[in-house]
């Protein structure tokens, strides 16, 4: 029986897919990459995890496939680590290997490979020094970055007080508060909470960092170039950034009709102090375009991380009085009413410090972690792992690894008491991340969240409408366990 052209036309593609699948399939295998679920070209592990809750999906892998198991972008792999011990072995006894940032489509695409988080080689090294230098010698400065914590502090206590007793919700006044603290190390000064300039900024980042977060941008990293030519919320990433690069401009050019070259005012004025040193060099990295994407960087790491872990940090104590009474007595006996809490306090709070840190630990807002990639051909685990692969840190599976805790899924701050009451460290404790690529802002976020959270309690009772009971702790379903649920609160005075 004749087939015809067209048969022998279908006949052909059928033969030449099962060929490219096996063809496909044998070399990966041939790689000796770590196990994974089975993959098809083009869709890669999609159909084995889920783009909703994509960090649970891959801690339920790891059971199948072990600590170090392999999942594809499309066509690419993506070697991810599941545990603390994997991690450490992985970013800090072989921190030469996996010290590269993942050449993600978000790195490449969106904020083309500027900036600190998502740079490699000398551009990340000279902007990452240059940041930590200039944001420590700010903290050194008259008015130093603990002095703008402070302050902002006793502004967003006194926006509190404002709502009387009306329920109202936190998100955009720590929101405010946080941004406000980025705002003036970058330039050069806070914002009054509604000032419209302020407001746009802020409500462009946190609908850029939405997006980035939801299922449309997870589909946008997972296929890039088909997401592209699709419709949907995900477009509005590009316009977004366009807009926030124009806030970012204009306020360039404020600073270079003011600036004083020899006494820089804040970020903005130190790196154009170094764009001008080296101008007349053909391949510095002291340009606009890092300029931007560190500021952005800045942002990113200082804003919405610190204040969505405040926010979870007040409704976690909403839900338990009793440890907010707690935190509260002992910052009656050390700090009392009558002056600021300061970073040196720390140490006086055994019971405060547990419960912040374990705030961070069950709150696991970055759950995935940003991805990093192999610098070399290496052999890890008995993994064959080729050069430029993205290899990801599973933090959530870090952050609740049983190992190290002992009800990880259970709020506790006894994970970080000893027997004796006294603050005990757990060296699995790394929301942001460990090794050389570890958060550039750890410093100024867990100052910012020990300030302004004392802060709070120290000259305000929180309350609910709700019965402890009914208050919900874990991230809103369907994001990937990076948005926090909504909710109301009131403050009394103390």
């Amino acid at each position: 029986m004749e087939l015809g052209v067209t048969g022998t036309i279908l006949l052909t593609l059928c033969v030449t897919f099962i060929l490219y699948i096996f063809t496909y399939r044998r070399n990966w295998r041939s790689k000796n990459l770590p196990p994974g679920p089975p993959t098809l070209p083009a869709l890669g592990t999609v159909l084995h995890v889920s783009t909703t809750e994509l960090p649970q999906s891959l801690v339920k892998l790891s059971k199948q496939y072990g600590p170090v198991l392999t999942i594809f972008l499309g066509n690419s792999p993506m070697v991810v680590l599941v545990g603390y011990d994997c991690v450490k072995e992985a970013f800090v006894d072989h921190s030469d290997v996996f010290s590269a940032r993942g050449n993600t489509f978000f790195a490449h695409s969106v904020f083309k490979d500027y900036g600190i988080v998502l740079s490699n080689g000398e551009r990340w090294k000279m902007l990452r020094r240059f940041s930590l230098t200039t944001l420590r010698n700010f903290g050194m400065g008259k008015r130093g970055i603990v002095e703008r914590i402070q302050e902002e502090s006793n502004f967003l206590v006194e926006r509190f007080r404002s709502n009387g007793e009306n329920l109202f919700d936190p998100t955009d006044s720590l929101r405010l508060a946080v941004s406000n603290v980025i705002c003036s190390i970058v330039f050069g000064e806070r914002f009054d909470y509604t000032d419209e300039k302020f407001t746009t900024l802020l409500s462009l980042l946190q609908e850029l960092f939405s997006l980035l977060a939801s299922p449309w941008g997870i589909l946008l990293n997972l296929f890039p170039k088909t997401s592209s030519y699709i419709p949907g919320p995900h477009k509005k990433v590009f316009t977004n950034l366009d807009k926030l690069k124009e806030f970012v401009l204009q306020a360039v050019e404020d600073h270079k009709k003011t600036i004083d070259m020899n006494c820089p005012r804040d970020f903005i004025d130190s790196f154009l102090i170094k764009m001008e040193e080296e101008k007349e060099k053909p391949n510095t990295e002291f340009h606009f375009e890092n300029l931007f994407g560190t500021v952005m960087d800045l942002f990113s790491a200082g804003t919405e991380t610190t204040s969505t872990t405040l926010k979870y940090a007040l409704l976690i104590l909403l839900k338990y009085p009793d440890v907010a009474r707690k935190i509260q007595e002992e910052i009656d006996n050390v700090i009392g009413q009558s002056r600021s809490p300061a970073p040196e306090d720390r140490n006086s709070l055994p019971y405060t410090d547990a419960v912040i840190h374990e705030i961070q630990r069950f709150a696991d807002i970055i759950p995935l972690g940003i991805p990093h990639a192999a610098t070399k051909d290496t052999v890890f685990r008995g993994y064959n792992i080729p050069k430029d692969t993205m290899v990801s840190p599973l933090l959530t599976a870090v952050l609740k690894d049983p190992k190290y805790f002992k009800e990880p899924e259970k709020f506790d701050p006894a994970h970080f008491l000893d027997g004796n009451g006294n603050f005990k460290n757990n060296e699995a404790f790394i929301p942001f991340s460990i090794g050389k690529r570890s958060c550039l802002g750890e410093g100024l976020a867990r100052m910012e969240i020990f300030l302004m959270l004392i802060t709070i309690l120290q000259k305000l009772n929180l309350k609910s409408n709700k019965a402890p009971e009914d208050l919900e702790i874990t991230p809103k379903p369907g994001t990937g366990g990076t948005i926090a649920r909504t909710y109301e609160l009131y403050v009394e005075p103390r």
